[in-house]
């Protein structure tokens, strides 16, 4: 789980939404650090060093915005192996029915070698957003990336 945030990591402001994606992932079984929380110019290389962790998710909040240093999608998609439009664009679908910049949201997901690979807004919405999303295929995205079949409808 990694925090894209200059002003977090500064320590100007304490991020709330990692705690809330850690914490969704641990109810769900997986065995999560707390977050890892990097200024934005620092994104590339968490993500490659979190990636050499081989976990079999990770997840990214901040940094998928169109200001000057948002640079989290760029970073992901350097290390993507296929990419997931699908999900991304149902969260920004999510999103703009409530808050239409949610739009604005450049996220990415995608697989790296066997690691399921997302950007998430770093709005606490966004988050919410991108985590109901995922509710309903992260077990099935891990299951076809393990090797497993297709389920029947």
């Amino acid at each position: 789980m990694l925090v894209v945030s200059t002003r977090a990591a500064a320590e100007v402001y304490t991020d709330r939404t990692g705690p809330v994606i850690v914490g969704w992932l641990r109810e769900r079984g997986f065995t999560t650090p707390d977050p890892v929380v990097v200024a934005d110019a620092d994104v590339a290389d968490a993500l490659a060093w979190l990636l050499a962790q081989h976990p079999d998710v990770l997840l990214t909040t901040g940094g998928t915005g169109v200001s000057p240093d948002d640079r989290t999608p760029e970073a992901t998609v350097a290390l993507l192996d296929a990419e997931l439009p699908g999900i991304v664009e149902e969260v920004r679908r999510r999103g703009a029915a409530v808050v239409p910049s949610a739009i604005l949201s450049r996220g990415v997901a995608g697989v790296a070698g066997r690691t399921f690979v997302m950007n998430l807004p770093g709005s606490s919405g966004g988050v919410r957003d991108g985590l109901g999303v995922l509710d309903g295929v992260l077990e099935h995205l891990l299951d076809q990336l393990s090797g497993g079949g297709h389920v029947e409808a």
